[in-house]
């Protein structure tokens, strides 16, 4: 069974691997916290950390003495740890030999230390896809899986050649980096579910029309108060006069809308209505029942619709649209 593997990253972008591998040791930062050699529990970092850093959230503060505890008291000698050199594609496995110890006089960002024996060097070209999407957690400091590690143990510390990778590894690589990608695909629309969540009534109505203008509508929006079930009206003039009219209801609640509230927002359709129902907390199965049994043209639009609706049409909203829900794009090779 293989040891356990602790990642280290060696600052953003790899920008302290030369530290690392030339004084052969793991260093983080939080250097206000000052030497912490007298101290031993998480409470006690927990308490350092607020009062250094008062102006962060509990969350942060948190994850910030999370990490720091790891490396103050998990990270012992003889625990086996990984950096990577992303400039080389190379990780790099080490053993830790030293005690903690605190170096002020070094850069801010290495001030907390253990000294380590680098041993091997490994080609990241040669590992799995899931062993790399295990290793790319966005922590400076975690656990490496399992199977991440026993892999890691495994590895050929020279680098594989091209010709070395088998058609059956390089196609078990593409279905695996698929699985990851459709993964982070999810993560991503659940975030921004998460954010949607957040916002209030008018924002959302506002969201929801300036997704609407984004495919290609224009839009009137109801102001607050009694609206007989129309929040937004979108049609290609944006008055309603020209085909096709869609009425908008928005409903932004954690409860989901049940068969009487599809029904009443029916009811206020007119022949050529088209009807749009969108409720941050879902519909029922009775709510949809009712949606599949009229005759009316409408479509029922939960959270997960309208997170995707908003990621296909993400470019083309305006830039008020955007601010109440900035998103940053990110490119994956396929």
């Amino acid at each position: 069974m293989a040891k356990q593997v602790w990642m280290v990253r060696s600052g953003r972008d790899s920008a302290f691997i030369e530290d690392f591998l030339t004084r052969q040791i793991v260093a983080i930062g939080w250097s206000k916290l000052g030497d912490l050699s007298a101290v031993h529990t998480r409470r006690e970092i927990s308490q350092l950390i607020e009062k250094c850093w008062p102006e962060d959230n509990k969350s942060q503060h948190s994850i910030g003495a999370g990490q720091v505890y790891r490396f103050r008291e998990e990270l012992v000698v003889g625990k086996v740890v990984v950096t990577y050199d992303s400039a080389r594609r190379v990780y790099h496995l080490g053993i830790i030999t030293g005690e903690y110890a605190y170096h002020p006089e070094n850069d801010p960002e290495l001030a907390h230390t253990r000294s380590v024996k680098w041993e091997k060097e490994i080609s990241r070209d040669g590992l799995s896809a899931e062993t790399k999407n295990s290793l790319g957690s966005i922590s400076t400091i975690f656990c490496v899986s399992l199977s991440a590690s026993e892999e890691i143990f495994r590895s050929n510390p020279t680098k594989m050649k091209q010709e070395e990778i088998s058609e059956e590894s390089s196609r078990n690589d593409i279905e695996a980096e698929t699985e990851v990608r459709k993964d982070t695909e999810q993560r991503a629309l659940e975030f921004l579910q998460d954010r949607l969540s957040k916002l209030d009534w008018n924002e959302m109505q506002e969201l929801v029309a300036g997704l609407l203008r984004a495919m290609g509508y224009k839009t009137r929006v109801s102001p607050a108060g009694p609206d007989r079930g129309r929040d937004i009206v979108a049609s290609p003039d944006g008055f309603g006069f020209q085909s096709p009219k869609i009425v908008v209801e928005v409903k932004h609640r954690k409860g989901a809308m049940g068969a009487p509230e599809v029904r009443s927002f029916v009811g206020g359709l007119r022949s050529n209505d088209n009807g749009l129902y969108v409720s941050s907390g879902g519909f029922t199965r009775e709510a949809r029942y009712e949606a599949d049994r009229t005759n009316q043209n409408l479509t029922l639009m939960d959270s997960d619709d309208l997170g995707k609706a908003i990621v296909d049409h993400y470019d083309s909203m305006d830039s008020d649209t955007k601010a109440l829900l900035p998103l940053k794009k990110i490119y994956w090779p396929v």
